[in-house]
């Protein structure tokens, strides 16, 4: 696969219903597709994702189902070219996606990654939330001349740098801040990574409560895990706005007034507390939705009340089995528990 300037990595576990989209995409991109390699490493598949790969003319590379993580270290590792460019296999590229993203690693050689943008087509009112919340993510992290959060729906990095970086953290078994862990140890480093808002993918976010707040609750403990490693990002970074954190903070409160309600009144008037406070700390959120997407704004707050509450569950499970790992550890230690 000499010859080629840049090449896409996208992992694939039982893809083979959405692969089509992401790679009709990427055949689809205003960047000289003789430059482009597209690696597809199929993850373990029990369906067809392979065949519909090779289908596409895509180089395929399969693995034991190790999870995102290690799929995307092997195909960097098998790719050719200078530049990695990473997406999903439930993402669709948009025509420009693979020349905006590489846009600033040309301009600038101090430029180590750069991070791309979702966008979505779907009705559901919940994934019409998802995507406001995104943008207001993006919003966020615009204040800040280098970026936390390079994440993997759409991403591109210098080689030399992933692969002097280690890659990803192959510990990271699911979908889930494997590339928030690589950002933190990215940023350490020094490098500096950039947004470029027009490279962006279409995206089917969670379009149900339920699917939506477990998805949440997986976002807090994996997030955790990578705090673990990056301890200066657990209070402060450049992706979670402040308002997010101390709105979570409420929400373990209020989970604990409401456990504890029947014993004490006090609980009850901590629970009822925290439960406004989020509701009101919402409101500047819902006045930046009104702008984009005004039925978003109505159901903003009480959605906000959920996610808060999702997070917290997902930080509790966290500490919970980093409390229990660490009973095992003595135990197995011969100390006492």
């Amino acid at each position: 696969m000499a010859g080629f300037d840049l090449a896409v990595v996208v992992p694939a576990y039982n893809a083979a219903a959405t692969l089509p989209a992401t790679l009709a995409g990427l055949a689809g991109q205003t960047y000289d597709a003789g430059r482009v390699a597209v690696v597809v490493v199929d993850d373990g598949s029990t369906d067809e994702t392979a065949s519909v790969a090779a289908a596409w003319g895509a180089t395929v590379i399969r693995q034991r189902n190790r999870g995102p993580a290690a799929a995307r270290n092997a195909g960097a590792a098998a790719a050719p070219g200078e530049i990695l460019v990473f997406t999903d296999a439930d993402c669709r590229p948009d025509p420009d996606f693979l020349a905006a993203i590489t846009a600033p690693l040309a301009a600038d050689t101090g430029v180590a990654g750069v991070q791309g943008a979702y966008r979505t087509d779907q009705a559901s009112l919940v994934a019409r939330f998802a995507q406001v919340e995104f943008e207001d993510r993006y919003r966020f992290a615009a204040r800040f001349a280098c970026l936390d959060l390079v994440a993997t729906y759409a991403a591109a990095y210098r080689r030399e740098v992933f692969e002097a970086a280690g890659g990803f953290d192959g510990a990271f078994t699911k979908a889930d801040n494997e590339d928030t862990e690589l950002s933190y140890r990215l940023c350490r480093l020094g490098h500096r990574l950039v947004f470029a808002p027009n490279a962006r993918v279409a995206h089917r976010h969670p379009a149900t409560l339920w699917r939506y707040l477990r998805t949440k609750a997986g976002r807090a403990y994996w997030r955790f895990a990578a705090c673990r490693q990056h301890p200066e990002k657990l209070l402060r970074d450049g992706y979670t706005p402040p308002t997010a954190r101390v709105q979570t903070a409420l929400a373990g409160l209020l989970a604990a007034g409401l456990a504890l309600w029947p014993f004490s009144s006090a609980a009850g008037w901590l629970a009822l507390s925290c439960g406004l406070g989020i509701l009101a700390s919402s409101l500047p959120f819902a006045r930046f939705a009104a702008g984009r997407d005004p039925a978003v704004a109505w159901v903003a707050p009480p959605l906000v009340l959920g996610r808060s509450l999702a997070f917290a569950a997902g930080a509790g499970l966290a500490v919970a089995a980093r409390l229990a790992e660490g009973v095992r550890t003595r135990r197995g230690r011969g100390g006492r528990p």
